[in-house]
Formats: C-alpha cells, sequence, structure tokens
C-alpha cells in the first residue's frame, strides 16, 4: 500500500534526521523552521505554517522554543497587531552553514543521488498536490 510506504519513509526520515540535528539539541520540525526561514526570510507565523503545512497551534510551541534558545525572534507587525513575525537572530543565520547541509547527508544515507533527488521531490509535491485537491 502507498500509503503505508509514504508513513514508514516518512518515520524512517524522521529518525535519521533525529539523529543527526542531537549534537545541536534541535528536533526536524525545528530544523524545518529554520530551513524555511534560511530560504524565503522572514516569515509570518502565518506563512511559515502554510510553508510547513502546520497550524498555529503546532507551529507556536516549535517558534517559542526557538526564540527561547536565541535562533529567532518575533515581533508584532507594526501595521497590524495580530501578526506575529519571525525573523532569524544572528546566531539563527550562523547555524546555516553548521545544519544546513545535513539534508545531502539524509540524501546520501538514503542512496538517493542528485538527479534522483529533483525527481523524486517534483514526485512528492505532485503527490501532496493531488491530495489536497481531493
Amino acid at each position: 500500500m502507498i500509503c503505508f510506504s509514504l508513513y514508514s519513509a516518512a518515520r524512517a526520515t524522521t529518525q535519521v534526521y533525529r539523529r543527526l540535528l542531537a549534537p545541536w539539541s534541535l528536533t526536524y520540525p525545528q530544523y524545518l523552521v529554520l530551513a524555511v526561514l534560511w530560504t524565503e526570510g522572514d516569515q509570518t507565523i502565518g506563512s511559515l505554517g502554510e510553508a510547513m503545512q502546520l497550524d498555529s497551534g503546532t507551529l507556536s510551541p516549535l517558534v517559542r522554543r526557538l526564540e527561547r534558545d536565541g535562533l529567532v525572534t518575533k515581533t508584532r507587525d507594526a501595521d497590524d497587531e495580530r501578526v506575529v513575525r519571525v525573523r532569524l537572530t544572528d546566531a539563527g543565520t550562523a547555524l546555516r552553514a553548521e545544519i544546513a547541509p545535513i539534508h545531502k547527508k539524509v540524501a546520501e544515507i538514503a542512496g538517493v543521488g542528485d538527479l534522483q533527488h529533483r525527481e523524486l521531490i517534483a514526485e512528492l509535491r505532485e503527490i501532496t498536490a493531488r491530495l489536497h485537491e481531493s
């Protein structure tokens, strides 16, 4: 069944990330928040939630822990106090050089080369989009 294979692959991926991120005391979801900020820049909680496909109730504790650890800051938008903006601190930006390449290590462990990597990502995005449309 496709569902079991996707579930198993996701769990195995999470376990590898957990092991590789342990030296920095980061969880896989925290790493994903940082990755979005590294690639997309400052985000609102709403746009970050969209990128990660998480609701604010799940995302807010992740961001709070990253803020506590000095990797991000949260500020209220000057034009709309209901909007919370998240941005990297200098420490969060500096961490990129150390841990951003972990995704390449995971691909290597999984035996996924560069071409296969791009094809796999495209296929998974298509599957995700079709499932969201249903």
